[in-house]
């Protein structure tokens, strides 16, 4: 293998689930990146897991441990276990490698750029969605952020689904006036079984996925321990969210419109595009 890789190596390597999502094997990367044995890249599958939970990342969202059929050294398959690695795992891998292996600053190189790139690229997207297009992919962001929300709410004490329950309302009641989830459930005329953010508009989910992100960040920066103090940290956080939609003139998260079809809804009609396309 050349001491320098090319751009194409790393693509060569690059896989897409069903969905369309890109990912890396770690076992593919670890030979790419001159490790002569996979237990050696272990360590730095580490650092970059402790490097991803210091950027206030959900590791479940970068790294998820698989089984794979590998080629081994007589020509057969075997299962082994890997790692399903996301770009921004793959980024961190290669940031966290061997520095003295030259392919590793090309890694580094390349995984910069590229993230970079699409930042670029799903800005760009993002700006000619349709509405639609924009509360399904903000509903599935949140979605996946507050798996990550609730997992920083859990170290700082907030355990049970009732504490859980609580800590949520309490983001609510910051960002929505005073308004918790079954005020904001019932303003919207939903039914019993309908979630409030499945019936929301982009501008609206936005605010909310602004208001968890920055909780989770916080909660974690500043080592916030007691569901006493968290939930007070939520309130507070979603009220600053409040203050500079305030600031910027724009419509209270209460008085936005709530959507005719909800995102289940949405998701279905996707889904039979799909189907007929």
């Amino acid at each position: 293998m050349s001491d320098l890789i090319e751009q194409k190596t790393f693509e060569d390597i690059r896989h897409i689930d069903e969905e369309g999502n890109e990912y890396w094997l770690a076992r593919e990367l670890s030979r790419i990146l001159e490790y002569s044995e996979y237990r050696h890249f272990l360590p730095v599958i580490s650092k970059a897991k402790e490097a991803c939970v210091n950027s206030h990342n959900s590791i479940d969202n970068h790294f998820e441990d698989i089984l794979g059929m590998v080629l081994i050294g007589s020509g057969a398959m075997r299962e082994l276990s890997d790692i399903k690695l996301s770009r921004y795992a793959c980024y961190l891998a290669v940031q966290n490698g061997d520095s003295s292996k030259p392919v590793i600053a090309k890694g580094q190189t390349y995984f910069a750029v590229q993230t970079r790139r699409q930042e670029l690229q799903d800005e760009a997207n993002f700006a000619n969605l349709s509405e639609d297009n924009r509360r399904l992919m903000l509903r599935e962001e949140l979605s996946h952020h507050n798996k990550a929300l609730s997992a920083a709410a859990k170290e700082s004490g907030v355990v049970t689904s009732l504490d859980y329950a609580i800590f949520q309302d309490h983001g609510y009641k910051g960002l929505y006036g005073g308004l918790g989830a079954k005020d904001i459930h019932a303003r919207k005329g939903l039914k019993k079984n309908q979630k409030i953010l499945d019936n929301m508009g982009s501008t609206e989910l936005a605010a909310n996925l602004f208001r968890a992100t920055q909780t989770e960040e916080k909660l974690r920066r500043d080592s916030i321990r007691g569901k006493t103090n968290a939930n007070r940290t939520h309130y507070e956080v979603g009220k600053k969210v409040r203050e500079t939609i305030e600031e910027l003139g724009s419509t209270m998260p209460e008085n936005l419109p709530t959507p005719d079809k909800s995102i289940p809804e949405l998701e279905l009609e996707k889904a039979k595009k799909l189907k007929k396309g």
